[in-house]
């Protein structure tokens, strides 16, 4: 995202975190203005002169948020409108980067709520754990990103495998995410799990074992990576005994290959 759509983000997050610091009833707002935010998103993917339109940089300010009020004002609750209306107000770089704004905002009032409800650590848990189950399950995941398949079609398969399973809010982030996705659904849903623990404070570490971690080892982990990045860490393990010994730890991009099948490949690489 380019600077104008980054300062234009940070004002929109500030306008919603306001609106939604002021409510009377929070939870409701938040989930509502998430589910709406969606909603609107869903209006500008098909409509591509309303999406340039609302980004338009050679018209002014108030024209723009005129034109979110005629097109939403009647769909949306007022507290959904105000952002809306900040977000066309202000100038972003493309009406691509509007659009994953709007996206933004939508998961930030969704997480937003499950924080009110005392949910925020069980989804940002569940949605790591989702995304590892389609980083397993390849045949869910291409059905997921199959260009034939219609949003619909893909909010309707995911829906029947997370029936029952998951929170409501995690499930709505879910079906956000692969019905119209950033990047691809894997990605996406990790990327909304980091997002909900940047909200509790925290940083994601993902930790690959040869053997399970005892919780001492967990603890001790988070604490030595917490030194190393600076912030309170979130440890999600899963075991590979592929890695013979030791572990591989990715935080972000940045991956530390502490495994012996790691150390392996390093020396043979460095012998031939």
């Amino acid at each position: 995202m380019h600077a104008a759509s980054r300062d234009a983000l940070g004002r929109a997050i500030s306008q919603l975190e306001g609106m939604l610091g002021r409510s009377s009833k929070p939870v409701v707002d938040a989930a509502e203005c998430g589910i709406e935010l969606f909603d609107c998103v869903g209006v500008l993917d098909s409509d591509r002169a309303l999406r340039v339109a609302v980004a338009e940089a050679s018209t002014s300010g108030p024209q723009r948020a005129q034109l979110v009020r005629d097109v939403f004002e009647p769909h949306v609750s007022a507290s959904t409108l105000s952002v809306l209306v900040q977000v066309a107000s202000d100038v972003w770089s493309t009406p691509k980067e509007l659009r994953t704004g709007l996206v933004e905002l939508g998961r930030r009032s969704l997480l937003h709520a499950a924080k009110l409800e005392g949910q925020l650590e069980r989804v940002e848990g569940e949605l790591y754990q989702l995304s590892r189950i389609l980083e397993r399950e390849g045949r869910l995941t291409q059905l997921l990103i199959d260009r034939t398949a219609t949003p619909r079609a893909k909010r309707s398969l995911l829906a029947s495998v997370l029936y029952g399973k998951v929170s409501a809010i995690t499930e709505a982030l879910a079906l956000q995410a692969v019905a119209r996705p950033q990047e691809g659904p894997i990605e996406d849903i990790a990327r909304l799990s980091e997002l909900a623990a940047a909200i509790r404070g925290m940083k994601v570490a993902r930790v690959t074992a040869a053997a399970p971690l005892t919780d001492e080892q967990q603890r001790t982990l988070s604490e030595q990576l917490g030194r190393i990045y600076g912030e309170k860490m979130v440890i999600h393990t899963e075991v590979d005994t592929s890695l013979l010994g030791g572990m591989v730890i990715r935080v972000g991009d940045e991956i530390i290959d502490g495994s012996t099948a790691g150390k392996l490949a390093r020396l043979r690489a460095a012998m031939a």
